[in-house]
Protein backbone atom coordinates (compact mmCIF):
# COMPACT_ATOMS: atom_id res chain seq x y z
CA UNK A 1 0.00 0.00 0.00
CA UNK A 2 2.71 2.64 0.68
CA UNK A 3 4.48 1.65 -2.34
CA UNK A 4 1.24 2.63 -4.23
CA UNK A 5 0.76 5.56 -2.44
CA UNK A 6 4.63 6.29 -3.56
CA UNK A 7 3.58 5.17 -7.21
CA UNK A 8 0.97 8.04 -7.68
CA UNK A 9 2.89 10.91 -5.94
CA UNK A 10 5.29 10.25 -8.41
CA UNK A 11 2.58 10.31 -11.43
CA UNK A 12 1.04 13.12 -9.96
CA UNK A 13 4.78 15.22 -9.57
CA UNK A 14 5.13 14.63 -13.54
CA UNK A 15 1.29 15.59 -14.51
CA UNK A 16 0.44 19.05 -12.41
CA UNK A 17 2.27 22.00 -12.41
CA UNK A 18 4.93 22.05 -9.82
CA UNK A 19 7.55 24.25 -8.03
CA UNK A 20 11.57 22.80 -7.23
CA UNK A 21 11.77 21.80 -3.99
CA UNK A 22 15.23 23.53 -3.54
CA UNK A 23 14.44 27.19 -4.57
CA UNK A 24 10.68 27.13 -5.62
CA UNK A 25 11.02 28.25 -9.12
CA UNK A 26 8.14 26.93 -10.78
CA UNK A 27 9.73 24.11 -13.37
CA UNK A 28 10.49 20.37 -12.48
CA UNK A 29 10.78 19.18 -8.76
CA UNK A 30 14.37 19.85 -8.44
CA UNK A 31 16.23 22.08 -11.34
CA UNK A 32 19.52 21.57 -12.20
CA UNK A 33 20.66 24.54 -10.01
CA UNK A 34 19.69 22.60 -6.88
CA UNK A 35 20.37 19.18 -8.13
CA UNK A 36 24.14 20.32 -7.75
CA UNK A 37 23.27 21.22 -4.32
CA UNK A 38 22.96 17.61 -3.79
CA UNK A 39 26.06 16.26 -4.64
CA UNK A 40 27.27 14.70 -1.46
CA UNK A 41 30.60 15.31 0.63
CA UNK A 42 30.66 12.72 3.16
CA UNK A 43 30.96 13.52 6.75
CA UNK A 44 31.78 11.08 9.98
CA UNK A 45 31.50 12.10 13.53
CA UNK A 46 31.04 9.82 16.31
CA UNK A 47 28.21 9.96 18.71
CA UNK A 48 28.80 9.64 22.46
CA UNK A 49 28.14 6.24 21.91
CA UNK A 50 30.89 5.16 20.14
CA UNK A 51 29.19 4.70 16.57
CA UNK A 52 30.55 6.29 13.89
CA UNK A 53 27.97 8.17 11.85
CA UNK A 54 28.76 8.95 7.99
CA UNK A 55 26.63 11.52 6.10
CA UNK A 56 26.23 12.78 2.34
CA UNK A 57 25.38 16.35 2.76
CA UNK A 58 24.83 19.04 5.54
CA UNK A 59 21.35 19.55 6.72
CA UNK A 60 20.97 23.37 5.71
CA UNK A 61 19.92 25.24 2.58
CA UNK A 62 18.89 23.44 -0.34
CA UNK A 63 19.15 19.72 0.89
CA UNK A 64 17.36 20.48 4.07
CA UNK A 65 14.57 22.16 1.96
CA UNK A 66 14.20 19.32 0.01
CA UNK A 67 14.08 16.99 2.82
CA UNK A 68 11.58 18.93 4.29
CA UNK A 69 9.68 18.64 0.87
CA UNK A 70 10.28 14.96 1.11
CA UNK A 71 8.92 14.82 4.67
CA UNK A 72 6.15 17.42 5.24
CA UNK A 73 4.57 17.75 1.70
CA UNK A 74 4.88 14.11 0.55
CA UNK A 75 6.83 14.72 -2.50
CA UNK A 76 8.47 11.33 -2.36
CA UNK A 77 9.47 12.06 -6.71
CA UNK A 78 12.52 13.76 -4.47
CA UNK A 79 13.79 10.31 -2.85
CA UNK A 80 15.18 9.55 -5.86
CA UNK A 81 18.11 12.07 -5.77
CA UNK A 82 18.34 11.70 -1.89
CA UNK A 83 18.73 8.14 -2.27
CA UNK A 84 22.26 8.87 -4.35
CA UNK A 85 23.15 10.32 -1.53
CA UNK A 86 22.55 7.93 1.08
CA UNK A 87 24.46 5.61 -1.50
CA UNK A 88 27.16 7.62 -1.75
CA UNK A 89 26.97 7.66 2.56
CA UNK A 90 27.71 4.11 2.48
CA UNK A 91 30.51 3.97 0.14
CA UNK A 92 32.11 6.54 2.37
CA UNK A 93 31.13 4.53 4.85
CA UNK A 94 34.10 1.72 3.86
CA UNK A 95 31.80 -1.06 5.25
CA UNK A 96 33.42 -4.52 5.37
CA UNK A 97 32.01 -7.59 5.12
CA UNK A 98 28.50 -9.04 4.97
CA UNK A 99 26.61 -7.06 7.09
CA UNK A 100 21.93 -5.80 7.10
CA UNK A 101 20.76 -2.67 6.53
CA UNK A 102 18.33 -1.63 9.45
CA UNK A 103 16.45 1.81 8.66
CA UNK A 104 15.08 3.38 11.99
CA UNK A 105 11.40 3.28 12.06
CA UNK A 106 9.27 6.19 11.75
CA UNK A 107 6.85 6.92 14.68
CA UNK A 108 3.53 5.54 14.24
CA UNK A 109 2.23 9.17 14.26
CA UNK A 110 4.41 9.63 11.67
CA UNK A 111 3.32 6.66 9.34
CA UNK A 112 -0.12 7.09 9.65
CA UNK A 113 -0.11 11.06 8.71
CA UNK A 114 2.61 10.39 5.90
CA UNK A 115 1.88 6.44 4.46
CA UNK A 116 5.26 5.81 4.01
CA UNK A 117 8.26 5.13 6.34
CA UNK A 118 10.62 8.13 5.18
CA UNK A 119 13.83 5.58 5.94
CA UNK A 120 12.51 2.46 4.14
CA UNK A 121 11.94 4.93 0.52
CA UNK A 122 15.05 6.55 0.88
CA UNK A 123 17.05 3.18 1.04
CA UNK A 124 14.94 1.74 -1.89
CA UNK A 125 16.49 4.33 -3.93
CA UNK A 126 19.45 4.02 -2.93
CA UNK A 127 19.03 0.05 -3.99
CA UNK A 128 19.61 -1.13 -0.38
CA UNK A 129 18.26 -3.71 1.07
CA UNK A 130 15.59 -3.47 3.67
CA UNK A 131 16.05 -5.62 7.37
CA UNK A 132 13.18 -4.65 9.88
CA UNK A 133 14.22 -5.27 13.26
CA UNK A 134 13.22 -2.08 15.60
CA UNK A 135 10.26 -1.58 16.04
CA UNK A 136 8.12 1.20 18.00
CA UNK A 137 7.13 0.27 21.52
CA UNK A 138 6.01 3.39 22.95
CA UNK A 139 4.93 6.66 21.64
CA UNK A 140 7.34 9.66 21.59
CA UNK A 141 6.44 13.60 20.46
CA UNK A 142 7.83 15.52 17.53
CA UNK A 143 11.85 15.75 17.70
CA UNK A 144 11.90 19.32 16.32
CA UNK A 145 11.91 22.14 18.67
CA UNK A 146 13.54 20.25 21.61
CA UNK A 147 17.11 20.85 22.69
CA UNK A 148 19.68 17.99 23.27
CA UNK A 149 18.64 16.87 26.44
CA UNK A 150 15.06 16.25 26.00
CA UNK A 151 15.77 14.47 22.73
CA UNK A 152 17.43 12.10 24.35
CA UNK A 153 14.21 11.61 27.23
CA UNK A 154 11.66 11.85 24.64
CA UNK A 155 13.57 8.73 22.56
CA UNK A 156 14.74 6.86 25.84
CA UNK A 157 13.74 2.98 25.40
CA UNK A 158 11.43 3.76 23.10
CA UNK A 159 12.68 0.93 20.28
CA UNK A 160 13.18 -2.67 20.58
CA UNK A 161 14.13 -5.75 18.49
CA UNK A 162 14.16 -9.36 18.05
CA UNK A 163 17.06 -11.49 19.50
CA UNK A 164 19.81 -10.97 16.99
CA UNK A 165 22.88 -12.80 18.23
CA UNK A 166 25.59 -11.81 16.16
CA UNK A 167 24.20 -10.00 13.06
CA UNK A 168 26.55 -7.40 11.96
CA UNK A 169 24.02 -3.87 11.16
CA UNK A 170 24.17 -0.74 10.05
CA UNK A 171 21.63 1.54 10.81
CA UNK A 172 19.91 3.95 8.04
CA UNK A 173 18.00 7.44 9.10
CA UNK A 174 17.22 10.32 7.00
CA UNK A 175 18.99 13.17 9.37
CA UNK A 176 21.37 13.33 12.14
CA UNK A 177 20.82 16.45 14.34
CA UNK A 178 22.06 15.44 18.42
CA UNK A 179 22.04 11.85 17.30
CA UNK A 180 19.64 10.75 20.11
CA UNK A 181 17.41 8.70 17.61
CA UNK A 182 20.55 6.82 16.31
CA UNK A 183 21.83 6.41 20.07
CA UNK A 184 18.37 4.60 20.78
CA UNK A 185 18.61 2.31 17.93
CA UNK A 186 22.18 1.45 19.17
CA UNK A 187 21.01 0.60 22.63
CA UNK A 188 17.81 -1.46 21.47
CA UNK A 189 20.55 -3.35 18.68
CA UNK A 190 23.06 -4.04 21.16
CA UNK A 191 20.47 -5.15 23.77
CA UNK A 192 19.25 -7.46 20.89
CA UNK A 193 22.67 -9.46 20.61
CA UNK A 194 23.59 -7.05 17.62
CA UNK A 195 26.85 -6.05 16.62
CA UNK A 196 26.44 -2.10 15.08
CA UNK A 197 28.74 -1.47 12.94
CA UNK A 198 28.00 1.95 12.35
CA UNK A 199 25.50 4.57 10.50
CA UNK A 200 24.46 6.70 7.56
CA UNK A 201 22.68 8.91 6.54
CA UNK A 202 21.46 11.36 3.91
CA UNK A 203 22.44 14.76 6.21
CA UNK A 204 23.51 16.22 9.38
CA UNK A 205 22.65 18.73 10.96
CA UNK A 206 26.23 21.04 11.24
CA UNK A 207 27.63 21.76 14.79
CA UNK A 208 29.52 24.33 16.12
CA UNK A 209 32.83 22.21 15.88
CA UNK A 210 31.75 21.18 12.27
CA UNK A 211 31.57 25.14 11.35
CA UNK A 212 34.17 27.09 13.30
CA UNK A 213 31.66 28.07 15.78
CA UNK A 214 29.80 29.80 13.12
CA UNK A 215 25.92 27.62 13.83
CA UNK A 216 24.71 26.32 16.31
CA UNK A 217 23.95 22.77 17.61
Amino acid sequence: MARGYEALQEVLALLLPVECAGCGEPGPPLCRRCETQLQPHPVTRTLPCGMRVTSALWFEQVPARVLRELKQDGRTGLARALGEALAAAVVAAGIVGPVHFVPVPSSRAAFRRRGYHVGELLMRRARLPVTRLLRPVRATVDQRGLGRVARAGNVRDSLAAPPVPGVRVVLVDDVVTTGATLSEAYRALRAAGAEVVCAVTVAATPRRADTGGARAS
